[in-house]
């Protein structure tokens, strides 16, 4: 409704807090910045402060109403994010920022409501056959976290989002490599998830146990980043390993939300990780992982799996809400 704009759109992950405006109904979602999280106490400074370099703190561009997506389960009033120091209460925040309304959902939930809106070229494809209309789509994506969503079609013809915590369930192996890298992550965690190695932080668990049963030292210093840049250039062999189980055990994680969901409408995967991987991710053993259902493997081979590569998808997903 035009009196619902200008409309507030947030991003709010881990690491990067992705803000923007769209000014009304018809208009382009506009005025993007990337914050640092860690450069703001809490999440009504981050606002504000984005209101003002963007000159909409005042005046008649300062948004009336607000969806935020955020990187936590939205439980009541409260929400706390679950790699991050900030947390909040909604009608708090809503008020501190003098909106109309605030909607706050979970980042993949609104990310889930942007999967039909994006453009086909900012998809990339990796096997599987066409996606079947109007038929559930599933969602993971690797960030600082892992997040899991879905988008389910309902008898009314329009799209409801999953809001779940799917990072969290419980990482099966697939062979005896991986029993003994799961039984090494258990005896130093207890539970492994599957976000304890699909994440930034989960690179760096891959790395360090790789070397711990090639019985090599690793290199302590060493970043999710760099982990990544030396194992897609191939110089560093344990940062090779630690990437292939990362695409190995994404197409796990992903297989199982697919026949769980009975996602032939897609698969989708998000997140800061897989699309910088590019084809290193796609020559993986991903998608063999991901069809290796045994008698299921005819179902899970016509289900089409795309990496996104749309700059800015939750922005796209809050201004459906």
């Amino acid at each position: 409704m035009p009196h619902d704009f200008p409309k507030l759109l947030g991003d709010i992950g881990g690491t990067n807090v992705r803000l923007a405006l769209k000014l009304t109904p018809e208009g382009e979602i506009g005025h993007i910045l990337n914050l640092t999280l860690r450069d703001h106490p809490d999440a009504a400074s981050a606002i504000e402060h984005y209101l003002q370099q963007v000159g909409a703190a005042s005046g008649p561009m300062r948004p009336r109403t607000g969806c935020l997506g955020a990187a936590g389960p939205v439980i009541g009033d409260h929400l706390q994010l679950f790699n991050a120091p900030w947390g909040f209460s909604i009608v708090g925040l809503r008020q501190a920022l003098g909106l109309q309304r605030l909607r706050v959902l979970n980042d993949f939930t609104a990310l889930a409501l942007s999967l039909p809106h994006l453009p086909a070229s900012e998809l990339r494809q990796v096997g599987g056959g066409e996606p079947v209309k109007g038929m559930t789509m599933g969602l993971l994506g690797a960030g600082t976290g892992l997040g899991v969503s879905g988008l389910i079609p309902t008898l009314e013809g329009h799209w409801a989002p999953i809001a779940g915590e799917g990072g969290h369930v419980s990482l099966p192996a697939s062979n005896e490599d991986e029993e003994r890298l799961i039984a090494l992550l258990r005896g130093r965690y207890g539970h492994v998830s599957a976000e304890r190695v699909l994440s930034g932080s989960g690179l760096l668990v891959l790395y360090k146990a790789h070397a711990e049963l090639a019985g090599k030292q690793p290199n302590e210093n060493l970043s999710p980043a760099d982990v990544t840049e030396r194992g897609l250039s191939g110089q560093c062999p344990l940062s090779v390993a630690a990437l292939n189980s990362f695409c190995l055990f994404m197409g796990t994680v992903a297989s199982n939300l697919a026949v769980s969901l009975g996602a032939h409408g897609g698969l989708f995967i998000g997140g800061g990780i897989v699309p910088r991987l590019g084809d290193f991710f796609v020559r993986s053993g991903f998608r063999e992982r991901f069809d290796a259902k045994g008698r299921y493997a005819a179902y899970l081979q016509r289900i089409p799996v795309f990496v996104i590569h749309t700059p800015y998808p939750g922005l796209i997903g809050a201004s459906q809400a």
